[in-house]
């Protein structure tokens, strides 16, 4: 029998996204074949520590596995800890800043070790929803109109700024941060009251605000997968949110009955513009692995617009990519091994030589 594979599963996070994380990991390593991977689970808290679990993985989603103290682990390095250092592959079970923005990816290409999901650069584009725009558009996808700007500008022009948006944009408009996921911070604004509260709530979560004009539309999803250097997208889903829009809250919280619709109900030309516009986007900011991007398809005029793309993308047990691949055939589980297979095959660089 050959050696099981050495997995490093990192979750949780220092982000608004932390407890989604912790559900996503918890689903995850509950499919892992521990015939073939022998696993260690390390989570990082909201305060930014590093700890080595051992113990029950019922305890993540609630977050008590902090409290087992007697299957915790903190005096290591990553960079020395002989426990970390044998590990073959991380799967890294993070959303937003410090996550998948390329910040724990980074450790990891300093660590010279291969991960499952997106690159450094790809994780950071598609974390700042500007600049991933700004690619998306000089890729020939068609964006939302919007105005961004920093807390910088906001502190010394405000009315300004406010002026701009009404007049470039109008109401309703949503008001989101601009490095976050989940849609944590995101606010939709029907008036001037409302937008100055939309800004200073995003504001508590970034420094950089994006505004973007409402688009009276569908929300699309289609979930992409990279094996063996092919891209592949699945059938888009659709989200029909009990609420205004598909917010945090309505994500996520047991009293809600958001629904997922797979696939879509739009035309078969649109599904299928959709699914190579995604393709086209996870091209163009150089993504690996997986992601999710996310479309606006206009009611009025079937119109569409990219919105972003989740570079490591939620794994809970209602979360989209999951059930866009399960409708293609391919169960959660066989979607994990895929995911680690892909990534303990890339290559690691060996910066060293000549």
């Amino acid at each position: 029998m050959s050696e099981k594979v050495k997995l490093g599963v990192v979750f949780g996070g220092q982000s608004g996204e932390h407890e989604v994380a912790r559900v996503s990991a918890y689903n995850i390593l509950n499919v892992i074949n521990q015939d073939k991977y022998d696993i260690t689970t390390i989570g990082i808290t909201k305060d930014g520590r590093w700890l080595i679990y051992t113990g029950d993985w019922a305890k993540l989603p609630d977050g008590s596995w902090q409290k087992d103290a007697a299957h915790l682990r903190e005096d290591f390095s990553v960079f020395t800890d002989p426990q970390i250092q044998a590990i073959d592959v991380f799967f890294p079970v993070m959303h937003g800043p410090m996550g998948e923005d390329g910040t724990v990816q980074g450790v990891f290409e300093m660590m010279n070790k291969p991960y499952v999901g997106c690159g450094v650069l790809a994780s950071a584009v598609g974390m700042d929803k500007v600049i991933s725009k700004i690619v998306f558009e000089s890729a020939g996808i068609p964006i939302v109109p919007y105005v961004y700007f920093y807390r910088r500008d906001w502190k010394k022009q405000a009315d300004a700024l406010v002026a701009r948006i009404e007049n470039e944009l109008g109401y309703p408009a949503f008001v989101k941060p601009v490095n976050m996921g989940s849609s944590v911070g995101i606010t939709k604004a029907h008036d001037h009251d409302e937008l100055v509260a939309g800004i200073e709530k995003a504001l508590h979560y970034d420094d950089k605000i994006l505004v973007e004009k409402f688009i009276r539309g569908r929300e699309v999803e289609c979930a992409v997968l990279e094996e063996d250097g092919e891209i592949l997208t699945a059938l888009p889903g659709e989200v029909v949110a009990s609420k205004e829009f598909y917010d945090y809250e309505a994500k996520y919280a047991d009293d809600q009955d958001s629904k997922i619709v797979i696939p879509a109900q739009i035309g078969d030309d649109q599904l299928e513009k959709i699914r190579e516009y995604a393709a086209r986007a996870f091209s163009a900011i150089d993504c690996a692995g997986l992601t999710r991007a996310d479309f606006f398809v206009e009611r009025d005029t079937g119109a569409i617009y990219i919105n972003e793309v989740n570079t490591l993308p939620g794994f809970t047990d209602i979360s989209m990519y999951p059930k866009m691949w399960e409708h293609m055939g391919v169960s959660y589980e066989d979607l994990v091994e895929r995911l680690i297979q892909t990534a303990a095959r890339k290559k690691v660089t060996d910066y060293t030589k000549e």
